[in-house]
């Protein structure tokens, strides 16, 4: 990697908007969005329910489409592409972890991890190697085999963030990631977010109304009135 690429952003919004029509009304979700992410941050954005949280990290994603401006990965644009190689984009370059882990209940860890690799079409050897290798970083190495059902809620985050990590993307995009679980276990899981944060060097944006979760983080900001403002907890 060269060093222009260790000092470009992994992530950057340019004058993100999200507008939505209600009851013939015009809605301001997000208005003109600046954020840059650089390789190895983790970010925290806040803000109160209904302030569009979801909304700006759905877009970062390329899981939603902005009304204006633009999201850039790895100095691609998000929107200036095809679905199917915004599809490709999301698989090489971004993890997503959600509140609910989203793991295929009829899968093993495994396999649940091994997912992305798979979709992508490496070999099926390859991609168990490298989601065995994962699973262990995570403390699941006695859990390869075990289906969603027989694992605990905390172990079931862990099984979802080895799979976010699996295609060693360039920024892992999380909703809520303990807001499912008890305060220990969330503890546990900040803990794990931030050995592999230092361990492997990726981005980390998450969004979050855990204030605890939040002050871990590098950066804060806010999302209030549909604009973006660092902040201090």
């Amino acid at each position: 990697m060269s060093n222009q690429d260790m000092k470009s952003p992994v992530l950057e919004c340019i004058d993100l908007s999200k507008q939505y029509g209600d009851a013939g009304e015009q809605v301001d979700v997000l208005k003109g969005i600046q954020l840059e992410v650089q390789r190895g941050e983790t970010l925290a954005i806040v803000g109160s329910s209904g302030s569009g949280k979801s909304t700006l990290l759905n877009m970062l994603g390329g899981l939603d489409i902005p009304t204006d401006g633009d999201v850039r990965v790895d100095g691609r644009s998000l929107f200036g592409i095809s679905e199917r190689q915004r599809a490709e984009l999301r698989n090489r370059s971004l993890g997503f972890v959600y509140q609910f882990h989203h793991l295929l209940p009829e899968f093993t860890a495994l396999e649940n991890v091994a997912m992305p690799l798979l979709i992508r079409g490496e070999a099926i050897s390859e991609a168990k190697e490298r989601s065995e290798a994962l699973l262990e970083s995570v403390g699941l190495k006695q859990r390869l085999g075990h289906k969603p059902g027989m694992l605990s809620g905390g172990e079931r985050q862990r099984v979802a963030i080895a799979r976010a990590l699996v295609t060693n993307p360039a920024c892992v995009l999380m909703d809520e990631p303990t807001g499912n679980l008890d305060r220990h276990t969330a503890e546990e899981i900040q803990t794990l977010m931030k050995r592999l944060n230092q361990e492997y060097s990726i981005s980390f944006v998450v969004v979050t109304h855990d204030p605890l979760l939040a002050q871990r983080q590098g950066r804060v900001m806010e999302l209030k009135d549909g604009l973006l403002t660092e902040v201090q907890l």
